[in-house]
């Protein structure tokens, strides 16, 4: 089985080794746009990883987002940070997902675009005053797949500290969720490698 041997092979290192999929595509434009597969995938049994969730957001949200979420900006804190390009890359870079209630979305996108967009970090949008905990949980356990242009993509499955079996259902789903994106369905995908951050690739049969 790859993912046992991916661990196996894993040595001991000074931090914790995520587990990360290869995916290589065939007989796929992806020079097309709609050709090309943006996703957020909530696997089964998480990242394995702490995954930091920003809100976006004023009155009643922001204040049901103070104890959930990693970060609340509040409408005011927006047009601050988005005036210092510097700090406004460095809070986005520390973020992996970002939401936003409804309302806001066009400031955000007119004011943060530049930098939340090239690194796929748009916010989903929340209506305003409403509960976030479940969203923020959804996404503490999921993984953003983009293809972009290339055919080869990669994406976090786990870490070296799960075991092969909660890894393997997080890549069974991913695998199941990117063949609905392609015309082909899994006659589209050439290969699938897993691996260790610093371990070698082991190819999963497909």
């Amino acid at each position: 089985m790859a993912v046992q041997k991916a661990l196996d092979s894993a040595k001991k290192r000074n931090f914790t080794e995520t587990v990360e999929l290869a995916i290589n595509l065939t007989d796929v434009d992806l020079t097309i746009p709609k050709n090309r597969i943006t996703e957020d995938i909530i696997l089964p049994n998480g990242r394995g990883k702490s995954v930091k969730v920003c809100v976006i957001g004023g009155g009643e949200l922001a204040l049901k987002a103070k104890d959930v979420a990693d970060r609340v900006i509040t409408p005011e804190e927006l047009g601050e940070i988005a005036n210092d390009k510097k700090q406004a890359k460095k809070i986005v870079n520390s973020i992996d997902y970002f939401i936003a209630e409804a309302p806001l979305m066009a400031v955000v996108g007119k004011r943060l675009g530049t930098v939340l967009g090239p690194r796929g970090k748009m916010p989903k949008p929340i209506a305003p005053g409403a509960d976030p905990t479940a969203m923020i949980e959804g996404l503490r356990k999921s993984v953003t797949i983009r293809t972009k242009d290339r055919k080869t993509f990669h994406a976090p499955v786990g870490n070296v500290n799960m075991n092969a079996e909660e890894i393997s259902d997080n890549i069974e789903l991913i695998l199941k969720r990117v063949e609905a994106h392609l015309e082909k369905g899994k006659h589209n995908i050439a290969s699938v490698y897993v691996k260790t951050t610093m371990g070698p690739s082991e190819k999963i049969a497909l």
